[in-house]
Order: C-alpha cells, then sequence, then structure tokens
C-alpha cells in the first residue's frame, strides 16, 4: 500500500500525472475560501458469470475509471466528476469546486496527519486469481453439490461476481493515499417442487478474498444452506398474526438492526434532526444487555475497508453501549459541524457520487444466554432465522421486514415452519423490548449491500439470539 505501485500503474501513469500535478491542483482549490476539499481516483473492473440449469446465461466484463472533486464551505457543498482522469480535466473541475465560499461563521477543518493503520486484506485482483474455466467450473460444482442434495430439484442457479478497485485520495491535509480493494460473491438460488408446491431458497456469500476462497467446503455450505431452506419452505403453513413474542436468530437477521437502527445512527440524519436518535447523545434508548459497534476493521470482510472514501482509516466505532447512546458514524463533512470525532464512516458508491455517513460492519454483542434456553423461554411465539426484503423509515424508525424462514415456538420447542410472516414495528421501541440476548454472535456470510439515497455499497451485518418480547407479526393464518 505504501508504494503506491498500482495506482500509479492504473491512475497515475496512464493520465500522465505526477503528485506534484495533484498538489497544484489542491493549492488551486484550498487557496479559495472554503473549509475543505478532496480528490477522489478510482479504477475498477467488474466481472460477472451466471450459470442455470447446466448453461452458462451470462458474463459480464467491465471497466471504470474516473475523478470526483469535491469543496466544502459550512454546509454548502460543490462537486464535480469526469470519467476522464487527466490534468485538462482536473483543472476544467477546480472551476466547479471553486465556485462556492465559507460564510464568516464556518470554521476551518483542522490539519492533522491521517495515520494509515490498517492492512485488512491482500491488494490482489481477484478477477485474474483463476482462469475463466476453473470459474464456470466452480458454478457447476455447486450446481452438482445442491442436486445431489436432494433429488426434487428441477431448477438451480448460480452466479459469481468479482471486483478490483484502486482507490486514491488526496486529502485536504495534502497527503495522498490509496486502498485496493478485491471483492468475491458466489451465490445459488435452487427450487423444489414436491406434489405440486414449488418452494425455493438461496444462499451464498464471499468478502475481500481472491476467488480461491471458495472451496468445496464453503461451497458445499452454500448448496446445503439453499436446499435446507427450500425444503423446509415445503412444509411450511401460513403464518399467525399479531402481537407476540418473536426470537432472532444469529447472523442474517442483523439486516435488521442494520436497517431498524444503523441507519438511525449515521451522523447526517442526526445532524438534521431527522433521526428517531436525534438529540439523545448520553441518554438510555435499549435494553442494558444491547450494546451495538460498526466496525470496519475485521479482517476480509465485504464490509471493511483499509482507508474510508475520504482517505481515513476506519474504525471500530461503538453506537450503544449496555443501552446507552455513546456514539454516531460520521465522516468529515457532518462530524466537523456537529463538533464529534471522524470515525472512517466516510463511503461513496463510486468517483460520481458524493461521500456521506455509512455503515460498514454493524452488529450487536454477545449477551449470556445459550440460544436453546432462549426458545425454552418462550411459551408461544415465532422464530425467525433468515430475512428477505423490508422498508424502514428513518425519521420514525418505523419498519416492515419479510421473514423468508420462520417457525412457530410452542411450549419452548420448534413445532412447525411457517411462511408469509412479517416483522412489523419501530426501531427504538424494540430495542427496549430486547429480553434475552444471546452468546452466539456471528456476523453474515457476506453477502449484504446497502442502499441509501440512491448509493449501493458492501456491507456486514450481524447478531446473537434475541428475543424481543412484543413485536407485532404480519401473516396470513
Amino acid at each position: 500500500m505504501n508504494s503506491f505501485a498500482l495506482s500509479n500503474k492504473y491512475i497515475m501513469s496512464p493520465a500522465g500525472l505526477a503528485e506534484s500535478d495533484l498538489d497544484l491542483i489542491m493549492g488551486s482549490i484550498s487557496s479559495h475560501n472554503i473549509d475543505y476539499a478532496d480528490l477522489y481516483f478510482q479504477y475498477s473492473k467488474n466481472e460477472f458469470w451466471a450459470l442455470e440449469d447446466g448453461a452458462v446465461k451470462n458474463g459480464s466484463f467491465s471497466i471504470d475509471q474516473g475523478v470526483g472533486m469535491r469543496s466544502i464551505a459550512g454546509q454548502k457543498t460543490a462537486f464535480t466528476y469526469s470519467d476522464e482522469i487527466s490534468m485538462e480535466a482536473l483543472k476544467d473541475g477546480v472551476k466547479i469546486v471553486k465556485s462556492i465560499n465559507k460564510d464568516n461563521e464556518s470554521k476551518s477543518y483542522p490539519i492533522g496527519e491521517k495515520l494509515i493503520k490498517h492492512s485488512l486484506y491482500q491488494p490482489l485482483n481477484p478477477i485474474e486469481s483463476i482462469g475463466s474455466t476453473k470459474k464456470i467450473q466452480l458454478l457447476e460444482r455447486i450446481e452438482a453439490l445442491s442436486k445431489k442434495l436432494n433429488p426434487s430439484i428441477i431448477k438451480v442457479s448460480a452466479s459469481l461476481a468479482s471486483q478490483f478497485e484502486v482507490v486514491l485520495i488526496k486529502t485536504f491535509q495534502g497527503e495522498l493515499v490509496e486502498d485496493v480493494r478485491p471483492l468475491v460473491r458466489l451465490s445459488v438460488s435452487v427450487i423444489i417442487e414436491k406434489n405440486g408446491r414449488r418452494e425455493q431458497g438461496s444462499a451464498g456469500g464471499g468478502g475481500r478474498y481472491s476467488l480461491e476462497y471458495f472451496t468445496d467446503a464453503i461451497l458445499h455450505e452454500y448448496a446445503s444452506e439453499a436446499v435446507n431452506q427450500a425444503v423446509i419452505n415445503l412444509d411450511a403453513i401460513p403464518a399467525p398474526a399479531g402481537s407476540m413474542t418473536v426470537v432472532l436468530g444469529s447472523g442474517w437477521p442483523g439486516i435488521l438492526l442494520h436497517e431498524a437502527i444503523g441507519h438511525g445512527l449515521e451522523g447526517d440524519f442526526n445532524r438534521k434532526g431527522t433521526s428517531a436518535f436525534s438529540g439523545k447523545m448520553g441518554s438510555k434508548v435499549a435494553s442494558t444487555q444491547i450494546t451495538v459497534v460498526d466496525d470496519g476493521t475485521i479482517p476480509n470482510r465485504r464490509g471493511s475497508l483499509n482507508i474510508d472514501d475520504e482517505g481515513n482509516p476506519t474504525s471500530k466505532t461503538t453506537l450503544i453501549e449496555n443501552g446507552i447512546l455513546v456514539g454516531y458514524m460520521q465522516d468529515e463533512m457532518n462530524a466537523h459541524l456537529m463538533n464529534q470525532k471522524v470515525t472512517g464512516n466516510g463511503r461513496r458508491e463510486s468517483y460520481a457520487h458524493l461521500p456521506m455517513p455509512r455503515m460498514t460492519n454493524t452488529f450487536m454483542l454477545n449477551g449470556k444466554y445459550e440460544p436453546d434456553e432462549i426458545i425454552k423461554s418462550v411459551d408461544d411465539g415465532i422464530y425467525a432465522n433468515n430475512f428477505g426484503g423490508g422498508q424502514v423509515d428513518i425519521t420514525s424508525g418505523k419498519f416492515v421486514f419479510s421473514a423468508s424462514q420462520a417457525w412457530v415456538i410452542k411450549n419452548g420447542k420448534l413445532s412447525h415452519p411457517i411462511k408469509g410472516a412479517s416483522i412489523v414495528g419501530n426501531g427504538p421501541d424494540i430495542l427496549n423490548e430486547v429480553s434475552m440476548v444471546g452468546n452466539d454472535m456471528k456476523l453474515d456470510t457476506g453477502v449484504g449491500t446497502c442502499g441509501k439515497e440512491g448509493q449501493s455499497v458492501p456491507v456486514g451485518v450481524g447478531q446473537p439470539t434475541l428475543k424481543i418480547d412484543n413485536i407485532i407479526v404480519g401473516g396470513t393464518g
């Protein structure tokens, strides 16, 4: 990372740029009456393969590159981007980002050294880690594994996505920082038919690895999860409806935590007073059993970054500690305006987008209860261990999520699977309805993508098993 070999190869040299050129551009911008500015260069390669019924249905490859230029004055932002990286394009951009001025109340951002402390993943190109033939064989193998697990499978679809991204950032402090970001994901979906009824199951995962990460053991894990989900749903009955006790499984159900609570803890919503958590710093907002963190420093995780998209090292930020709200996720602008510490959560989808406070890997820490102990404590309720889509209102905290796999709990035991269950509630409210937190915290397998204001970024979620005493379940039974 310190040699800048890859950013020179893919960004600087092809454009005929030297570091002194970037110093010149940043000097021209910062000499204007502004508080902050940065240059964000990006080069990315993406490859995608899809297999359906034993045949390659899709294969695509793309290269994208460009530069985003930004200046900030108070609450005003000037931004432009170009898919051409050249000195001429940078000079044209300067004219736009110098179009704003700070007012008398603006206070310049502190200038301090930004140290790059992380080396969380290898600076490799996963697209080149194995050949095209082996990539197709990966998909064929997971298809064969899935069909072998259950003869009732009538359809298997699998996909493989790889990304190689080089990011170079010229910071307002004058530093030049680089990150080389690999990202891979493999997904499988199966359809099972029995007695004229069809059900679907899906699974997958990945992270910041080469494609050699997908060993036979991992492929078998994904295939088994997808098939088991479909088989269980074949026997599912319509879900009950009403207010009841709900137990959420560990891992991927943390997507509910991410959506219903996590977004409300991002700095921009709280600065504007539009979050359900606005103005509650230091107050009790959850059960004392609950501690929630956002951690962008976990090695090889899908949501992890060596630096965020403003050149700051990512961090482990405690958001809620023993029920008390203690922190927000912050980028440069919102941290400055709120007089808080930058947390390394400034993220953007690409050079063509503005950065904003975003989650990385957001999860709830372990509690003290065994998962079986939690289920045994429920006389009548449901257990949900997998979720599909959902919707959230950040201002009110209200949400609705569909459970893709769930069970009825009767007298402390899982009695039968159900389908069509929706979990409806309010994020801040359910935090106080959690009565038991398990000791089995795990992160998702590496499939999460978060959307905000039209931008998508890779994220991670997780949690231990949770018991929520009172929440509304929408069902068809």
